[in-house]
């Protein structure tokens, strides 16, 4: 039989009133720390990255392998580190090393669920003196080589009503760059690019959006001398040079099912370099 405890609301004051009788069970039960029942785990995912052998592929690579993804990492050299997932050698600007690369990651990891393109070059030139291989090779490498990406593994993607597609421009596709007319156009296709695939493919799912960096911590940065970086970081609201770290998080946000409303975006992670544009 459960415990009761009779109470009076006017005890002591020597005014009659009724009383009630509390079942200390119940009340106990009630008065206990909420004990929701856990989420449930995030569903795991084949994952594709381009360029994924250092800089922000690696890291996008890393971040979604240490969230528990199945990584498939896509590199000219095919080397990676292992805790970046599988290392696969691939040359984008070659179809049927593409279609390779994605048979080869679907067979160990499943089909590709999520794609990340961030493989990419650059080749600066003042466009009079940029001649037109210099042109093609980067619109070949960093425009083309994306749509061969998604030509590769967007049927399964479609066909499960579900995927997540990242494309990594740049914040000169917006502000443009002296020098990079090549690089430029290459990254400002992405985001046309982007926003068509969102909505052909949207009704199926699947979303594709684009990060934009601004100046971050890598390798292609590292070059500059210190006079031209602590002008670029002047220029930079939140007076840093960004990490591969920033990029890589958003990167896991949206591929997630956080992100799943999000799509035909163009997402700076720039530290306000590009605003305005």
């Amino acid at each position: 039989m459960n415990q009761t405890q009779v109470f009076s609301f006017t005890d002591g004051l020597g005014i009659e009133s009724d009383t009630i009788a509390l079942d200390l069970d119940a009340f106990h039960r009630a008065t206990q720390p909420d004990t929701r029942r856990a989420l449930p785990e995030p569903t795991r995912r084949s994952v594709l990255v381009s360029g994924g052998s250092r800089g922000i592929g690696a890291a996008v690579a890393s971040r979604l392998a240490t969230g528990g993804h199945r990584v498939a990492n896509l590199s000219r050299t095919g080397v990676g580190d292992a805790a970046a997932g599988l290392a696969l050698t691939c040359d984008i600007t070659d179809t049927e090393s593409v279609q390779l690369a994605v048979k080869r990651a679907a067979t160990d990891n499943g089909p590709v669920e999520v794609l990340v393109a961030n493989a990419g070059i650059t080749d600066d030139k003042l466009m009079l003196r940029m001649n037109e291989e210099s042109f093609a090779n980067v619109l070949d490498t960093n425009l083309t080589g994306t749509y061969r990406l998604v030509k590769a593994v967007a049927g399964p993607m479609l066909r499960n009503r579900w995927g997540r597609i990242v494309f990594i421009s740049s914040v000169v596709a917006m502000s443009g760059s002296a020098g990079q007319a090549n690089y430029a156009a290459s990254k400002a296709g992405l985001i046309g690019l982007a926003r068509s695939l969102a909505r052909e493919f949207g009704p199926r799912g699947v979303t594709c959006n684009v990060i934009a960096p601004g100046f971050i911590d890598t390798a292609m940065t590292a070059d500059l001398g210190d006079d031209r970086r602590n002008d670029v970081v002047k220029s930079i609201p939140l007076d840093r040079i960004g990490t591969v770290d920033d990029v890589a998080a958003t990167v896991e946000f949206l591929t997630s099912d956080a992100g799943a409303y999000i799509t035909g975006a163009v997402i700076p992670v720039d530290g306000g370099l590009g605003m305005g544009y």
